[in-house]
């Protein structure tokens, strides 16, 4: 994969964008205020992404759900929007190298260019609005951070509090700390199962891995050598998780849990079968269960705290921000449909 080629195209794009629009926008304004004009096909072009993400977590929305869903869709993109148009130089600086991790994640999600090119036409997308709007909602982030989170302070009294009082959110249960070697019996490109001749010999070649790292090579290094994991560059094999029926956010497939969970400390498993090939393990240590310490957690506290206390502020900050640019809704629709959305914000 060409990684490096692929970032700096994602960099040439990405400084395009900070000075043009990549969408031909086109039909009757909606809105307008502050320097910023949103369009009929924006928003169609908004409600059809929506959709589509909604559609392929096997979800819809009704017809008659339509018109409060555009409301705030246009909300949404008519802040944004001025958010962008508020962005200083120090700003776009900070928002460019998320933006450029983000797209480049978001790429080696798809296993080839063709297979995310299709992700983002399932999504009504095309690249080029994607990336644009990646490029506004980072920007728009780093004016918020800067005019609203960076301003808000969680006392460490509160923090403290949190962790006392929210037990089960800091159990830890009981892992495995384990590195193990993957010898895959799919095509890693695109998932189809390799022949019985092909899994016969990765099996061959895994049952000689196994020898030699039962007489005592080291075993970090052979994972190095011989996994396939797409992982291993970044975690050279090793992984710590959870029996599924403690964490599942954090657990193995059944045969690979039940195998670490049954080896002595630094012991080598035998072949163990999964639906993604034969793998090699070896136990490094079983960490007990336990509550995470306050130190440990903090940062995260801190985090999440900060967060609530940000989405108690944003609608404010919000209403600020286009009650500044004098904001005025021209479709009457879509006008009563925002108002109405409001009053059950403040209803609730």
């Amino acid at each position: 994969m060409k990684t490096k080629k692929i970032l700096v195209a994602v960099a040439v794009l990405v400084s395009a964008l900070f000075t043009r629009a990549a969408d031909l926008t086109f039909g009757p304004v909606l809105a307008k205020g502050g320097g910023v004009e949103i369009r009929r096909s924006e928003l169609d072009d908004a409600f059809i992404a929506y959709r589509a993400n909604l559609a392929a977590r096997g979800q819809n929305i009704a017809e008659t759900r339509r018109e409060a869903a555009e409301a705030q869709l246009l909300d949404r993109i008519l802040v944004t929007r001025l958010l962008v148009t508020q962005a200083n130089a120090t700003d776009k600086e900070n928002a460019k190298t998320n933006i450029i991790k983000f797209l480049d994640d978001t790429r080696k999600m798809a296993a080839t260019e063709d297979d995310f090119a299709r992700h983002l036409r399932s999504l009504g997308m095309t690249r080029a609005q994607f990336t644009n709007r990646v490029v506004e909602q980072a920007i728009s982030e780093a004016v918020i951070n800067r005019e609203v989170k960076d301003k808000l302070v969680v006392p460490e009294a509160d923090m403290q509090k949190f962790w006392e009082t929210n037990d089960v959110a800091f159990k830890q249960p009981e892992l495995a700390r384990a590195t193990h070697i993957l010898f895959a019996t799919k095509d890693l490109a695109n998932g189809q199962e390799l022949s019985t001749e092909d899994k016969l010999k990765k099996k061959a070649r895994a049952e000689g891995v196994l020898d030699r790292a039962r007489k005592g090579e080291d075993f970090g290094m052979l994972a190095t050598t011989f996994s396939e994991d797409p992982a291993t560059k970044e975690t050279k094999g090793e992984y710590k998780f959870a029996r599924a029926k403690d964490d599942p956010r954090r657990a193995m497939v059944p045969e690979f849990e039940k195998a670490a969970f049954g080896l002595a400390t630094n012991q080598v498993s035998d072949l163990v079968t999964t639906d993604y090939g034969y793998h090699i393990i070896k136990l490094h240590e079983l960490i007990p269960a336990r509550k995470v310490p306050f130190a440990e957690a903090k940062e995260r506290i801190k985090d999440f705290l900060t967060q609530q206390a940000l989405d108690k502020e944003l609608p404010k900050f919000f209403a600020k921000v286009k009650k500044d640019a004098r904001v005025e809704i021209l479709d009457e629709k879509m006008k009563a449909a925002m108002e109405k959305a409001e009053q059950e914000r403040a209803g609730n």
